[in-house]
Parts: structure tokens; sequence; C-alpha cells
């Protein structure tokens, strides 16, 4: 099974698929030659974006990631304040150190190559290294695929008859779509979130798992809050003034005139909750949008959906516990583990119903689960919040992941809630259309819709609205 930890990890931004898949490529590949070859015989290290990656590269920051993976950077230890600085410092000098180890003489221009006209013919989103010696010889070469919330393998993995994003491990409780999950969930008396506790910790201690997941959370949180109060305008020339900060403030405004608490605030306008989780989405998001830590959950464009719909549930939820909050995330990860293994999370695969869409029926699910769900309601949510999100396309103007993608994540942590209201509250499990239907129609749709509605730049609002 995949684990909860590859659909939830910590990461950098805008994008999960263009700057976090990029730089753990190009980390691979100089881990992999520094184990093969001697330091001493690599002159050259080239690097090549195809499809999506180059089309809208600079502006996912896709060419700063590949860049800081050569030189060692991971994307949940990197430094994001340090990124901009020691690229232009690669730039001007025209070296870096690959593997922060051996000096090299790379020129960016040369050396790091955009292919927007060339499609791999096993993902859109394709990059390939070359390591060359003074003769001009290939000492190493592999293309590498991002193929979604962070995802990499190498293309002849993809092509391979087994399944590389599997991770196989022997879990006592494997699944492969919704209906074997709930089945499971029936035959052994299990909630969702305790058979993925169960599989987890085939793989980890109940401790380790425990420690991860809190650690999803507090980064979370931590996203929410810088993005609360950190001021100015967004990267990449659109000119777009952060407002998540501009909202926070009002909202407070009512604490400070004397309504003290959320429950009087409420009464004097009832749509005033709706208002705090689309500044949790914002804010997660546009934190993401200025290359910032997020959780990637299940990918950097959908970063501020899930955490908008928990901490949503955490404020306005009384005594909420910490296993609560885990079970939240648990029964998220095991929705989204059913469109990474059925689908996929790759916008430009799928469009942004493969992001925003996804994230919102992990956010259902999960807000189900915590609302006291059954299983067949939690599929239910899950169900309905995709339902809703099909046809969804990818179509960031500059491709740059603001426009529409931050109000997006608003708009899908939304949805996620009353998705989950209605399954709950005024369902009993019973539907029409099963989630392993929609997640089908989903991947069937990805597939027909054109390539310049995923994550291309070349349709939609990216073509219509060229200055905001």
């Amino acid at each position: 099974m995949i684990s909860m930890f590859e659909l939830l990890k910590i990461g950098i931004g805008p994008s999960s698929s263009h700057t976090v898949g990029p730089m753990i490529a190009t980390r691979r590949f100089v881990t992999e030659l520094n184990e093969t070859v001697a330091a001493e015989r690599v002159d050259r290290i080239v690097v090549e974006l195809f499809g999506s990656l180059a089309l809208t590269g600079i502006g996912h920051r896709t060419d700063r990631a590949a860049v800081l993976g050569l030189c060692g950077e991971h994307p949940r230890t990197v430094d994001p304040e340090s990124i901009d600085v020691r690229f232009e410092k690669i730039r001007s000098s025209g070296t870096l150190r690959w593997l922060g180890k051996h000096e090299l003489d790379f020129q960016l221009k040369r050396d790091l190559v955009f292919r927007g006209d060339t499609f791999l013919p096993e993902h859109p989103n394709g990059i390939r290294c070359t390591a060359l010696s003074v003769e001009g010889g290939t000492l190493l070469r592999k293309t590498y695929l991002s193929v979604g919330g962070g995802f990499v393998v190498e293309d002849k993995e993809l092509a391979g008859s087994s399944n590389p994003l599997s991770r196989e491990q022997d879990v006592p409780f494997p699944f492969h779509n919704a209906a074997e999950l709930l089945s499971l969930c029936k035959q052994h008396e299990l909630t969702i979130s305790e058979l993925v506790q169960q599989n987890e910790l085939a793989i980890g201690t109940a401790a380790e798992i425990e420690q991860q997941l809190e650690d999803i959370w507090q980064a979370m949180k931590h996203s929410i809050e810088t993005g609360c109060h950190r001021e100015g305008v967004l990267p990449g020339g659109l000119n777009l003034r952060r407002r998540a900060p501009g909202i926070y403030q009002k909202l407070m405004m009512h604490l400070r005139s004397g309504i003290d608490n959320v429950a009087a605030n409420l009464a004097i306008d009832p749509l005033m909750n709706i208002d705090w989780v689309t500044l949790f989405a914002l804010a997660v998001n546009e934190e993401n949008a200025a290359g910032g830590r997020v959780v990637t959950a299940p990918t950097n464009g959908a970063a501020g959906v899930i955490p908008a719909v928990l901490a949503f549930y955490d404020r306005f939820t009384p005594n909420v516990s910490r296993q609560a909050i885990h079970t939240f995330l648990r029964t998220a990860a095991a929705i989204g583990m059913l469109y990474k293994r059925n689908a996929s999370l790759s916008a430009a695969e799928m469009g942004c119903q493969g992001e925003v869409g996804v994230a919102c029926s992990m956010a259902a699910a999960g807000l189900a689960a915590v609302m006291g769900g059954t299983p067949a309601q939690i599929e239910n949510a899950a169900e309905i919040g995709m339902e809703h999100n099909l046809g969804l396309t990818c179509d960031p103007v500059a491709g740059l992941v603001q426009v529409p993608c931050i109000e997006r994540n608003a708009m899908g942590a939304v949805k996620a809630i009353n998705a989950a209201r209605l399954a709950v509250l005024y369902g009993d499990g019973e539907h029409c259309v099963s989630l392993d239907k929609v997640i089908e129609t989903m991947r069937q749709t990805g597939v027909d819709m054109q390539s310049k509605y995923k994550e291309t730049s070349l349709g939609g609002l990216a073509v219509n609205v060229i200055n905001c």
C-alpha cells in the first residue's frame, strides 16, 4: 500500500509536481552519480525539462528546485528563505557544488534546458539529467517523471509491469478500491482510520506514526499562521497582494469590539465561519505561492484545502482531541490512496480535478469521519466532493500557482464541508454513484481533456487573462 506519509508530506511551494518533484529528481541523480562515478571525471551536468515542466517551469520555480536539488537539497529540509539567494549566486558565479561537495562549472542558459515543445511519451512532466565527462562522453543519464504529489519515478519504472508507486508493504489490510476498503471495514469491524493505522503499523511504530501525524498538523497550522500575518506582494510578476492578512484583521476586529466568542459572532453573521475557512485556505496557498513551507496534501496546488477544513473543525468544535485530528488525517489519506492508485494526482494528466478535486474529496472524508460518519457515509462524502469537481481544468495565469489556484482552494474547502454535512447529517450511506465510479470518471475525463487545459498555461484563463 501507499503510506499516508507519501501523500501527506512536508515540502516547499509552489508545486508538488513542478517544484518538489524536480528537486527530489535531481538530488536522486547526483546521489547516484556520487555513488557510481569518480567526482573528478564529471565535467558537466545537464538538466532538461520536458513538456509541462518546461512550459510552466519558471512560474512554478522548477528552475530553482532543479538546481538546488543538484546541490543536494531536499524539499522537507531546505530553507525556503535561502533558495533565491543561492540560485542567484549560482547564476552569477557560473558554478555550483553538486551534492554540496564537488565544484562544477554550471551555466544556467547552457545546462538547464527547457523543452516545452517536447512531451515524453510516459508522462507530461519529464526531467532528464546527464553527467558528461571532459571528453564529452556520457557518464550517467537518467530520465525521471514527476507524476504528481511529489512522487518521482524513472521512466523505465513507469513503463514496467510492476507499479513503482505502490511502495508495496506486507500490510494486514491491503485495498485497491473503495469497495474493498468498505468491505474490509465491515468484515473486521474497523473504521477507515483504524484500518489505515493497522496498515501503517506494518511500516513503523505507533509512536513514530503519532509523531509524524503531529508534525504534519503542526506544519499545516504554521502555514496558516504565517499566511495570516505575512503581508506583501506575491512573487512572479502578477503583483498580487496577499489578502489573508487583511481578512484575518477584519475577522479579528469582531473579537476586539467586545464580541468575545464564536457563538456571538455567528449570531450576528451565521456565515462567518465560512469566512474563516476561506481565510485558512488563502493563507496556506499564499504561502505556497511564495515558495514557503507547506504540506503537500496531496499536492501543493491544493495544499490549502485539507488544512482549511481541519482548522475549521478544530476552531468550531469544542474540545477537539489530538486523536480526532489524527483520525481526520488518516481517513483523508485513505481516500487519497485510491486516487493515486486508480487515477492520478497530477494536474498535467488530470487537470485541477486531480489536485483541488482530490483534496476536496479527501477533506470531505476526513471531516465526515470526525463528525461520526460510518465508513459508508465517509465514502459518500468523498464521492460528493469529487463528483462536483469533475472536469476542473488547470490553466494558471502566467504559469504561476496563483490565479485561479489560490481562490480555488477556498472554494474546494467550502465544498468539502458541504459534502461531509450532506453525507453525514442528511444521508445514511446509500447513494447512486459510488466513489470508485467517480474516480474512474475523473481518470477518463483527464485522459479526454485537451493538453492545453492541463498545467501548460496554453489555454483557459492563462490566455484570456494576460494581465491581472
